[in-house]
């Protein structure tokens, strides 16, 4: 069996097998489709870093998943309004409803733009209605540049993934060049095309074998002889 791959001209027929949510997690596990929210790091009409998302989007919808982005176009900098803002709940929403997440930036002076920054920003370690957004949930990453190849923005993400309690994916992409794999706003077919299905494949894989088993991986000692009260502090300060 393979997967249904409508308009995505760039894979090998029959190259993309389905999930096999038993053989990955057992025959208890929800079978219900892998909810993943995706991120980007630009506005521009022509953004690649969001190209490059919507291509792994396709992806993951070819593989069975549920995918959902979020536009950060007008989300305020952090602290500069309260949480209650519409485009801050939307994203805070967003996060408690997804069982993983891809993070595509492009880099800038040498890092992730301030508009992916600001949007990891306003996801907090601390509860929301009794549930951390992040604690848990998988990650995939990538980045887009306009130069050479550089793995900067990727690796900033992954030490920022560890610290929202993300489990980050060992695969990842970067694009180097990127206005040059783009035509009519797809990606062409090349190496760097098949490692973004590389990476969706994987993050598919990893989300069916955590999401059910979320409670007892991130369960913590140091945690469970803390005080609810004494964990907001702590997290919160």
């Amino acid at each position: 069996m393979t997967a249904d791959v409508p308009d995505m001209p760039n894979l090998v027929a029959g190259a993309l097998a389905p999930l096999d949510i038993a053989a990955l997690a057992g025959s208890d596990a929800p079978e219900h489709a892998p909810r993943i929210l995706l991120l980007y790091g630009s506005l521009r009409e022509s953004s690649y870093s969001r190209m490059c998302a919507e291509e792994g989007a396709r992806v993951l919808r070819a593989l069975g998943c549920e995918t959902r982005f979020f536009n950060p176009s007008g989300l305020p900098l952090p602290d500069d309004v309260d949480a209650d803002h519409p485009k801050v709940a939307e994203l805070r929403d967003l996060a408690l409803w997804s069982e993983g997440m891809v993070w595509s930036s492009p880099e800038r002076h040498g890092s992730m733009t301030g508009i992916m920054k600001t949007q990891i920003d306003w996801l907090p370690l601390s509860l929301i209605g009794g549930v951390r957004p992040t604690q848990g949930k998988t990650l995939a990453l990538m980045q887009v540049s306009g130069g050479s190849q550089s793995f900067n923005t990727v690796n900033q993400m992954r030490i920022l993934g560890r610290w929202m309690r993300l489990i980050t994916i060992p695969n990842q992409s970067s694009v180097p060049m990127a206005w040059k794999e783009f035509e009519g706003g797809r990606m062409k077919p090349s190496p760097l095309y098949n490692r973004i299905v590389d990476v969706m494949e994987e993050l598919a894989r990893f989300t069916i074998m955590t999401r059910h088993r979320n409670a007892m991986l991130t369960d913590r000692y140091s945690e469970r002889v803390e005080t609810r009260e004494d964990v907001h502090k702590r997290v919160s300060s």
